[in-house]
């Protein structure tokens, strides 16, 4: 059984789109979560471009990753996707058997005009689905940290 957790810096953008990927394509007995180091508020960008591909993140509220820790919570696997600098700083869980880093561009970054914005946003989003995908039809082909 997979039991993932997906962190990134805000909980906004990134781990939020791999959270979500992977809890639609995983086996019914594998799951994840997603939490950030420093939890902010949900990126417009990102909830649009989700709806695109069917996904409601009208609601959608960032959590945060040492809450998650103090709570006792266990993962087999914990994916960091933002920058390495970043991931330095999460937390170890206790009874993890792989902890892999996967760097997306932060969306709260991108700039331009409101299209190039949304341009940009698919792009990462793209990207993490069909890494979430690879993952789950091979979860043991991924770098361990």
């Amino acid at each position: 059984m997979l039991k993932v957790l997906f962190v990134c810096v805000h909980n906004s953008a990134r781990s939020q789109m791999a959270e979500a990927f992977f809890n639609h394509y995983a086996q019914d007995s594998d799951c994840s979560e997603s939490a950030g180091i420093e939890p902010g508020k949900m990126n417009p960008y990102v909830v649009r471009a989700m709806e695109e591909k069917g996904f409601d993140f009208s609601l959608n509220q960032t959590k945060g990753v040492f809450n998650l820790y103090k709570e006792g919570r266990t993962y087999s696997h914990v994916i960091t996707v933002c920058d390495a600098q970043a991931a330095q700083r999460c937390p170890i869980f206790p009874g993890i058997s792989r902890i892999i880093m996967w760097s997306f561009p932060d969306p709260s970054t991108f700039t331009g005009s409101d299209e190039e914005i949304m341009e940009q946003v698919r792009v990462v989003r793209d990207t993490i689905e069909a890494k979430v995908q690879a993952f789950i039809a091979n979860p043991l082909e991924e770098n361990i940290v």
